[in-house]
């Protein structure tokens, strides 16, 4: 089974892909993820995505769709994946699904979170992360704080607060996210794969609830 997760930034795909991601086993395919990684190893690609995500701005299709093609080709996902952060423009969703049928397979969910722009800004400037890149686990100081002040609940790694999660750069992403996700979400409402989850960030168990509404829905998938 391919899923897709899709929602703003912040709006809490990666958690809710990240659950789905173990009850399905399913490998989690984070494209931030992959992108840090670049950036942290300084690669020739790092270099090149760099001044795109310094500027909250998304990195062109064709270095994107490389790597997430790359990464599909892999053995662990011949029986399918969680795809967080990909696609992010029809363009995108248009060459997975070239990518996938050509292997005789197909998206069979496109799951949306979607979280008001004002929550977002709120969730994300209180966000902090593992430093620990293998366990990536993200909290919030308001919403979710971990049990022991800056240090992870699942792996005791340092929480640290990632450079681009401040006001203006979410703004940015935010605006990038809106011009681009309109084609995108009407894309997978024309092909029926489209659940939509609207999320209350104030409640203490909105990762458990957002869950449990996707795998209710994958269920009859």
């Amino acid at each position: 089974m391919y899923i897709i997760m899709l929602g703003g930034p912040g709006s809490g795909k990666g958690s809710v892909g990240g659950r789905i991601s173990e009850d399905f086993n399913l490998p989690h395919i984070a494209t931030g993820d992959i992108f840090r990684a670049e950036l942290k190893n300084e690669t020739d690609l790092g270099k090149k995505i760099k001044k795109y995500m310094d500027n909250g701005l998304l990195v062109p299709d064709e270095v994107v769709i490389e790597i997430v093609e790359n990464r599909l080709s892999q053995k662990d996902t011949e029986n399918g994946a969680i795809l967080d952060g990909f696609p992010r423009t029809k363009d995108q969703a248009i060459a997975l699904d070239k990518f996938l049928s050509e292997r005789g397979k197909k998206v069979d969910a496109a799951i949306e979170l979607d979280v008001s722009d004002e929550d977002i800004v709120k969730r994300i400037i209180k966000r902090i992360v593992c430093s620990n890149k293998d366990c990536g686990e993200s909290f919030n100081t308001e919403f979710k704080p971990p049990k022991v002040e800056g240090i992870c609940d699942k792996c005791g790694s340092k929480l640290i607060k990632r450079a681009d999660d401040n006001e203006e750069t979410v703004m940015q992403r935010l605006k990038v996210y809106h011009e681009t996700s309109k084609e995108l979400l009407e894309y997978y409402k024309q092909t029926g794969a489209l659940f939509t989850i609207h999320p209350n960030i104030y409640s203490k168990t909105v990762l458990e609830d957002n869950v449990s509404e996707a795998k209710e829905y994958l269920k009859n998938k």
